[in-house]
């Protein structure tokens, strides 16, 4: 029997280029990890964290091209933002300024 499965072309491009993007992040530090949240109708956010700590979000459109790429990519993908997962986070300068100033009200809390 024939797959009836419908494939949404701009959908696979979107993917692909997702996918893409991931690859370079993750060749860029040594490899990566990563988890997907649903973020209502915007989408879907994927949480990248390299081998080295670095760490970066891409959003996709949908839910399904957000999975859809993270397999594309090869990438080992958690089901949450953990303890353990969120431990290889390594934070810089700017992150610890940035937070400081939401706290305290500053520049970046505007």
């Amino acid at each position: 029997m024939a797959d009836t499965q419908q494939v949404d072309p701009r959908a696979e491009r979107k993917a692909a280029r997702l996918a893409h993007r991931i690859g370079s992040f993750s060749k860029a530090h040594g490899g990566a990890e990563g988890q997907v949240a649903y973020i209502g109708e915007r989408g879907a956010r994927i949480v990248l964290v390299g081998e080295d700590g670095a760490w970066g979000d891409i959003v996709a459109p949908t839910w399904a091209i957000a999975e859809q790429a993270v397999r594309k990519a090869g990438i080992t993908v958690h089901e949450s933002f953990d303890g353990e997962f969120a431990a290889k986070v390594r934070t810089g300068p700017f992150e610890w300024t940035r937070m400081a100033g939401i706290q305290l009200g500053g520049p970046a809390n505007r």
